[in-house]
Order: C-alpha cells, then structure tokens, then sequence
C-alpha cells in the first residue's frame, strides 16, 4: 500500500509539472509512513517538505498542488494537508480487502520478498568451545542466530547458517587435561584438581566413560599422549551432545566450520605470509602483531607469541579471509555482548583483505537473567556453573523457549521467568500467539462440519467487500504489512520485529473474536469472515515459522 501511495503522489507532481504548478521535475527521496495519530489518515508523505529546496517554494504551496492533482473516490477517500505541508491519505475499506486473497494465493511464501536479489550471506552463531554443554546464554544466541538466518532468506537473501568449532588451542588441551586428571582420581591416585581446569561433573562423566572403554592401562600412557587422547574424545561426545541439543532448539546449520581444519590445511600459515608481505603483520619482540590500529583498533594485536604458539586471532584471521573465499557477499557473527572488544579487530581484517567495512557485521546478544515467578533463580545443575540450554528446553518446551528469548530486542538484557514460559493463558507471549492458530483452526473445522465449507484450507476469499467493520479493517491492515515488517527485520537484522508483530496480530485477533462472531446467520458474512480469520492463521504460522516456533492445530 505505501509503494502504491508512492507512485500517486509521484504522479500527481509529474502532472503537476507538466500544468506549471510547480517548477521541477526532479523528485527527491520521500517517506510514506503510518500517522502517529489515526484521527491523521492511514499514510502520510513528507514530499512536499523534502522537495523545498528543490522547487523553491513553501512546502504547502507544494502540498496543495499535489492534492489538486490526486483523484478521490477509489481506493483513496480523501487527502488532507496538515501542519506545514504533510499529506495525509485516507483509504476506503475496499482497498484493504484485497489482501485476503493475497494471502490464501500466496500461502506460504505471504510476506516473502525479493530485496535481497540473492546476495549471498553467511550468517555464525552459537560457536561455543566444545568444552562444556550449550548454557541459557547459547540459547538466546542460537534463537537469534537462526531467525536471522530465516528472515534473510525469505527476504530473498541465499544464506548459509554455520557453527564455528574452536577444536584447537589452549582451551582444548585444558579440556583434556580436565578429563586426564579426573581419570586418574578415579582411578585411585591422590590428584589436586587445578582452579583454571573445567570443574563440571561432565568432565568426571567423560573420564568414567574413558576409563571403561579403556581400562586401567590408560593411566600409565604417556601423559601428553594421554592428554591429547582424552582432548580428542571429550570434544568429540560434547560437540555431539551440542549439536543434538541444538537439534531440539530446532537449529540446523548447513555447514559446521573446524578451527583445526584451518591449521591442517595450511590456512592460517597462508594467511600470515599473505598479511606479512603486505606489511600488515609484523614482528616485534620476537612476536608476530597484526597492524589493527591502521583500522581504528586501539591496539595492534598478536598473532603469533614469542614462543612461537599461534593466539586466536591468527585463526579467525584465516577463518574471516575463508568465509570470503568461498564467495560471501557479507557475513554475520552472532557473539555474546562481552566480546563487544572483538568488533574492530576482525573488521581490520576484513578491510585489509580488501573488503568493505559494510560486508562484515556483528550481532552482539545481551545476558538472559532466569526468574522463577519473577524472582531470580538458579536451577540446580550437573553441568558445573551455568543453567544448560538442554535444561530450559526440558522444562518449559523449545517453542516457548525460543519465543521468550525472541521477546526483547536482543540489544537489551533478558528477564527469562520459567513459571511464565509454561502458562496456559494469554501471560504467556508464545501461548498467546499460537492460541490463535489452533482456535482459528477450530472455527474452520466447523465451518466444514456445518457444510458451510468444503476444504478447510480453500485457496480464495469470497464476499470480501462485506468486511467493513472497524475490527475487520484493522486486522486486513496489519495483514498488509506483513512484507513491510519482513523487510525491515531483515535489512535490520532484527528478528524483534516479526515477534512484535505477531504479538499485535494475535492482540488484534483477539479483539475481533470477542466482539464478532464468525460463523454467523447470514452465509455471505460468514464466508467472508472465514477468508479473514484463515488469512490471519496462515500468517501468523509464516511468522511463527521465520521465528522458529511452531503454529500448533490444537492445543
């Protein structure tokens, strides 16, 4: 509807023009947006203000000969100047109906768009060490990560989602040194479990497992052989564990990226001799720095130690390159708000390796806090220090999990109360949506019960002009914007959006059922009461969908 306001008024300052009423053709870029106050129209344009400099007259010179060259009585039922030159449209009732046939053709694909003209886009998330099981702090990352990923696609983007595995480095040896020495406690030896090692009972899990596949034999191996032995395996059954409990998140990533696998293929080798001759790294002090003040850092880093021992910023060097390599346009990092810090490094190299600025962003996810009835709480857990993803989706479902780390912007901290989550009534945001779903689906059963209906899912509206009432029309608007909103959430990276707008969907809905019915005395009201409400169900399962959360028939 507002690409449709466009063009009028784009029009009417063509015709406008051509009659000498004003005294350019040029047409500036302007906004066609929804009126703060109702009482102002259903959408009002800035280009009268936006084309003074331009045509050098005042704004409402400008406004009124714009509206003396806008036709009435269609789909626009009357335009109004307000203030010092807006141009405020008002739309007549028939110009919404036409959405619900919109939706029924289109079905699936109601709200999808074509902005992204198939830029291809690598979107990371979750990444965490296969050190420990995914925390509550993953689950939020992994719910953005993927809705992102989602919303990018159906905006007409070709996204990849990938998991990045930190299978090598400190972290790794510590884990296997974890395990090794929790081995040998169990197996007897009097062993002074070290602060800076993994202190979880899964690392005591693992070594009972070790020492039953293995047997006593084990202990007496060499014990950086054995080190790395139990490194190999711990990461291999928690990395297994990660990706089954993503699996249950509903996250599935089309690629999973090894660390390590850029050291065994020389990448990261590569890549420093690559930055080297361009005198971007260098050595002082006997270490390797890479040259990031040049790009706004407030430090140059370090690549390579003194003693010659790689950091993590020498793989993400050669990890950041790759992703380009294989043909990204842009990429996405999906991080927690404490690497905020990381930002301006990983951006120098991306622009050292020739790419623009623009081509690499961050998403930086906010802490989730965990209530129990709106007091703060802390689950008991074997898993060491944290409350484990797997564990919130136990308790309260994946799909309210996945909307309740969706219900704020992810700029912002998280109040996560678990009571909240496992509501049956409308307290609950995720109950509160997919209740609409299933009862829309129920008054369709009917309808089909009562010979009212042939197919519950039919393909096309009938008697859509007798959709008048001030309820109605609102729903068909807010069904309207649907794209609108898709596009905004994409070109955002603001998965926030699709949730609030479902949210004012399923409020709308609400307000119409409590005060009309829907299968009424009168055939042709019901049968086009039935197109709404089957409308407002296939869109509020496309956005449910984009969001990871299932629209249930029943519940």
């Amino acid at each position: 509807m507002k690409q449709i306001i466009q063009r009028t008024v784009l029009d009417a300052a063509r015709k406008a023009f051509e009659k000498g009423m004003i005294p350019s053709d040029q047409t500036p870029d302007m906004e066609v947006e929804e009126p703060r106050h109702k009482s102002h129209g259903d959408l009002s344009t800035n280009f009268a203000m936006v084309s003074a400099s331009v045509q050098k007259m005042a704004p409402r010179k400008i406004a009124e000969a714009l509206v003396s060259n806008i036709e009435t009585g269609g789909m626009i039922e009357k335009v109004e100047i307000a203030g010092p030159g807006f141009i405020n449209f008002f739309l007549s009732n028939k110009s919404w109906q036409p959405v619900v046939d919109e939706i029924l053709k289109a079905d699936k694909s109601y709200g999808s768009s074509d902005i992204g003209k198939n830029e291809k886009i690598q979107v990371e998330f979750v990444s965490s060490n296969p050190t420990g099981p995914l925390h509550v702090g993953h689950g939020r990352g992994a719910a953005v990560g993927d809705s992102v990923g989602n919303i990018l696609s159906f905006a007409g983007f070709d996204v990849q989602k990938e998991y990045y595995i930190n299978d090598s480095g400190r972290q790794i040896r510590t884990l296997g040194t974890s395990v090794f020495l929790r081995l040998l406690q169990k197996a007897g030896k009097s062993i002074d479990f070290p602060e800076d090692c993994y202190q979880g009972d899964y690392i005591k899990d693992l070594a009972d497992i070790i020492l039953e596949k293995e047997g006593e034999p084990f202990i007496h191996k060499d014990e950086k052989e054995a080190i790395a032995l139990c490194a190999k395996f711990a990461a291999r059954v928690i990395l297994q564990g990660i990706k089954e409990d993503l699996t249950n998140f509903g996250v599935i990533f089309d690629q999973w990226f090894s660390e390590q696998s850029l050291y065994d293929s020389g990448r990261v080798q590569n890549a420093i001799d690559g930055f080297k001759s361009k005198d971007m790294i260098y050595e002082e002090d006997g270490a390797l720095w890479f040259r990031t003040t040049d790009f706004g850092d407030e430090k140059n880093r370090v690549v390579v130690r003194n003693n010659g021992i790689a950091t993590y910023f020498a793989s993400d060097i050669a990890y950041h390159v790759e992703k380009f390599e294989r043909g990204f346009q842009r990429v996405i990092d999906v991080w927690g708000a404490d690497h905020h810090g990381y930002i301006k490094r990983i951006n120098a190299i991306v622009v050292a390796s020739g790419r623009k600025s623009e081509q690499f962003q961050v998403i930086l996810v906010q802490l989730v806090n965990l209530l129990r009835g709106g007091q703060p709480f802390q689950m008991s857990t074997r898993a060491g220090e944290f409350v484990t993803l797997k564990e919130i989706v136990d308790e309260v479902g994946k799909d309210a999990a996945r909307f309740m780390f969706l219900s704020r912007s992810y700029d912002s901290g998280l109040d996560f109360d678990l009571e909240l989550a496992k509501q049956k009534n409308s307290e609950n945001p995720v109950y509160y949506v997919q209740y609409v779903h299933a009862r829309i689906t129920g008054i369709l059963l009917k309808a089909k019960q009562e010979n009212i209906i042939q197919e519950i899912d039919f393909k096309k509206g009938e008697h859509l002009n007798l959709l008048n009432t001030k309820e109605e029309v609102n729903l068909l608007k807010i069904l309207q914007t649907f794209r609108e909103n898709v596009e905004k959430s994409a070109l955002e990276l603001h998965p926030h959006v699709i949730f609030n707008y479902l949210m004012n969907l399923a409020a709308a809905f609400h307000g119409y059922y409590n005060r009309h019915k829907v299968i009424t005395d009168d055939r042709e009201q019901t049968l086009a009461r039935l197109s709404l409400v089957l409308g407002v169900k296939k869109v509020i399962r496309n956005g449910m969908t984009l969001l990871g959360v299932s629209a249930p028939e029943r519940m």
